[in-house]
């Protein structure tokens, strides 16, 4: 057997999904292939939660962080970024890589983004957009999305709002459409439970309103060039990921016969058993309480353990779990519980960590 991840990402991959990769190639400018990819996005919109544009990409959700500032910020305008985490410090880099005029807001590590500290800064006025992390798996913070989407189109009606829920989405309920979001970004092996090299959004008419007034969009993740080959049922401008696709079409009908509250409560239960054990062997969680994450637990090393050796534990037992991110490495452990992962298996892990404490 292969050694089990409970790590942020990559996720564990269904056998059949793995499997279903192997189908031969077709062109992808036929229509057997017109079929497949718009078969995804009729999938892929109930999931986001949306009735809005679906776009894939083949890339990284970095990819389509970049499509989120390239697209979103006019010239002479700002992005806030609220910066919390490893991944969160990712896009601020990713928004002054592309030219943008990014306002980088550094959070306690463990904090979320709270809606207030956002009102302190888009009231200098001269915003575009506002770019939150939803689910950090640097940290295991996940920010109250909802509230910042009530607080800001309050005060803020102009302002796009740009979110990250790469390791959330499919795993945690995140409606695109009720909240009016304008990007929400994702990729295809956490939550989604699909190998790397995949990733989606939901987009807004807003957000495509104001792609027209950015005059150097670049090309690959132009969003208006993705939506003329869309709405002209064209499929992609460039060649995409075919194997990948084959998985994901497969994957996405597991999703929806799970049924996604369910699939949303697995993960939501999952969290809870991992809580319990962290607490219940006397350690204490790193994130602030109430904004823990659903699909990775980060845990404090409060009790002075070995982390590594913890991890190198786990590992002799083909169970792979993360020692902590970055600034945090020895300092926190952290458990995912996404994707393909169930009770049964967290069972099973708890069993492995109980040896080695």
């Amino acid at each position: 057997m292969h050694p089990r991840l409970y790590i942020p990402g990559p996720t564990e991959v269904a056998d059949e999904v793995l499997a279903a990769q192997n189908r031969p190639m077709i062109g992808h400018r036929s229509g057997d292939f017109e079929r497949l990819f718009y078969g995804i996005i009729a999938k892929l919109k109930p999931i986001l939660l949306t009735e809005q544009h679906v776009y894939i990409s083949t890339s990284s959700g970095s990819g389509l962080q970049e499509a989120a500032v390239r697209n979103g910020v006019r010239p002479g305008r700002k992005v806030l970024n609220m910066v919390n985490g490893a991944f969160s410090d990712r896009w601020q880099k990713v928004a002054a890589a592309n030219g943008c005029d990014s306002v980088r807001v550094d959070l306690a590590w463990g904090q979320p983004a709270r809606p207030e500290e956002i009102d302190r800064y888009l009231a200098a006025g001269g915003f575009d957009a506002v770019a939150v992390v939803h689910n950090e798996t640097s940290t295991g913070v996940m920010s109250d999305i909802g509230a910042i989407a009530a607080w800001v189109h309050e005060k803020y009606p102009d302002v796009l709002l740009l979110v990250d829920a790469v390791s959330s989405a499919s795993g945690v309920r995140i409606p695109f459409d009720e909240w009016q979001l304008d990007m929400l970004l994702t990729s295809s092996q956490k939550a989604f439970a699909l190998p790397p090299g995949l990733a989606f959004a939901a987009v807004s008419d807003r957000m495509l309103a104001r792609a027209k007034e950015v005059p150097h969009r670049g090309w690959y993740f132009d969003l208006l060039e993705l939506e003329k080959y869309i709405s002209t049922h064209k499929t992609t401008p460039a060649t995409p990921a075919i194997s990948l696709l084959y998985a994901t079409d497969l994957q996405l009908d597991r999703i929806l016969a799970e049924g996604l509250e369910a699939r949303w409560a697995r993960h939501q239960l999952c969290m809870e058993m991992t809580h319990a054990w962290a607490e219940g062997h006397g350690f204490t969680l790193f994130p602030e309480p109430g904004y823990e994450s659903h699909t990775i637990t980060c845990i404090n090393n409060n009790l002075g353990i070995d982390v590594a050796a913890l991890v190198a534990h786990a590992k002799a037992h083909n169970l792979v779990i993360g020692n902590g991110y970055g600034q945090l490495k020895g300092k926190a452990f952290r458990i995912g519980h996404m994707g393909e992962l169930a009770p049964i298996h967290m069972e099973e892990l708890f069993e492995v960590l109980d040896s080695f404490l």
